[in-house]
């Protein structure tokens, strides 16, 4: 029985190990459209506080960066890293984490949505 584990828990590895940059934009496009989130991370200025990768100008110090976004455990260190509880923060983060230097951007679901979409291909 510990060897069919141990083979399937290897497999698994494996699959994950080739999901690459197709894979995961694939992944992304379920959740929202990627360019357009690109887009509305720049609008919504989420550069002056984070450093998001493939983002020009987005070298902010204030918040954490935003690499490896979809490998990440957490968000806030609140939330287990969903693409809904991400729409959430994005759009909500003062009533998640009151306090927060994460601000309120006003986001709409479909903004949230494409933003999310450009942080989860960033492996």
């Amino acid at each position: 029985m510990r060897s069919v584990i141990r083979a399937a828990a290897g497999l698994v590895m494996l699959v994950l190990a080739g999901c690459g940059d197709d894979a995961a934009h694939s992944r992304a496009e379920a959740i929202g459209d990627v360019a357009i989130g690109a887009v509305r991370i720049r609008q919504a200025g989420c550069g002056a506080c984070h450093i998001i990768p493939g983002i020009d100008g987005a070298e902010g110090l204030v918040g954490p960066p935003l690499d490896h976004m979809a490998n990440r455990l957490y968000l806030a260190g609140l939330l287990r890293n969903t693409p809904a509880n991400m729409i959430h923060w994005l759009r909500e983060p003062q009533a998640i984490a009151p306090g927060s230097v994460m601000p309120d951007m006003g986001l709409t679901e479909q903004q949230a949505r494409d933003i999310t979409a450009y942080l989860y291909t960033l492996q």
